[in-house]
């Protein structure tokens, strides 16, 4: 009997160590070790243990959807500058997306939204964060039902807060979180009374800033306790993960998921 009851009060705490594990979120993927926004980097993450991936998604000129960071191509297209909102999806993936990294990556294209969700693991999430206005929402909306995804798997980011307001209008199921940097200097700007003013205003269910080495434990309290939840982004260092995760932030968006979870782990 004592054998029996040591070991389940061992199985019990394996299972509290693994539902306390930090919830990661891979940054355009893996993309500190593969080419960003581009299907190498999102399988690598899944690879690297993360539990969501996030991408930046435009509508193209033909009312596709891309998953690329810039409004242009000259950075992660082979040094081709095409504008994304006036160019056609076959224009945008005829691009080399991959070349720029490494050169193992060449002839890696720029995926759809749809490409993009296919990759998503049961039990996972992705973090769509929408890089235009709120004139994508109707074509994101037809991607996304069609992914076969459940709602709880997908949630739309966004730093224009006409995009989530119409998010949640046309689909209130799908988490939606509001997305804000803060100027350089104090008081922060935006403040919180300005953060839960806007949240509230456009029904968003969170805030997501940069890990900002100003913020405190009492501002991402005051967050939380109006309801909303807390996200911080992009953390590659352990100390700032470890930092954010006391003040209790639901996920760390991450370059290195890996690297992160791993050091993490190491500090236990």
């Amino acid at each position: 009997m004592k054998h029996i009851l040591t070991l389940a009060a061992g199985l019990m705490a394996a299972t509290a160590m693994h539902a306390a594990e930090p919830f990661l979120v891979a940054h355009r993927g893996a993309s500190h070790d593969a080419p960003e926004n581009t299907l190498p980097a999102f399988e690598l993450a899944w690879k690297q243990g993360a539990d969501a991936i996030e991408g930046d998604f435009y509508l193209t000129k033909d009312g596709k959807i891309v998953c690329i960071h810039d409004g242009d191509t000259k950075r992660t297209g082979g040094g081709t500058k095409l504008v994304v909102k006036d160019s056609t999806l076959a224009e945008l993936q005829a691009l080399d997306a991959g070349a720029w990294f490494k050169p193992e990556f060449k002839g890696t294209k720029m995926p759809t939204l749809s490409e993009v969700a296919a990759t998503v693991p049961a039990g996972k999430k992705i973090y769509v964060e929408v890089k235009c206005g709120p004139e994508i929402v109707p074509a994101m909306m037809e991607d996304l039902a069609a992914s076969g995804l459940k709602d709880e798997q997908i949630v739309i980011i966004s730093f224009q807060a006409p995009v989530i307001a119409e998010v949640k209008k046309v689909k209130p199921a799908y988490k939606a979180c509001w997305l804000a940097s803060f100027g350089k200097d104090l008081p922060l700007n935006p403040g919180t009374d300005k953060v839960l003013a806007t949240l509230r205003d456009i029904k968003a269910d969170g805030f997501s800033s940069k890990a900002d080495a100003r913020l405190d434990a009492a501002f991402v309290k005051t967050i939380q306790d109006a309801g909303f939840e807390y996200h911080c982004w992009t953390v590659d260092d352990v100390p700032t993960a470890r930092r954010f995760l006391g003040f209790g932030t639901l996920s760390v968006t991450t370059n290195r998921p890996e690297f992160i979870r791993l050091g993490l782990r190491a500090g236990d």
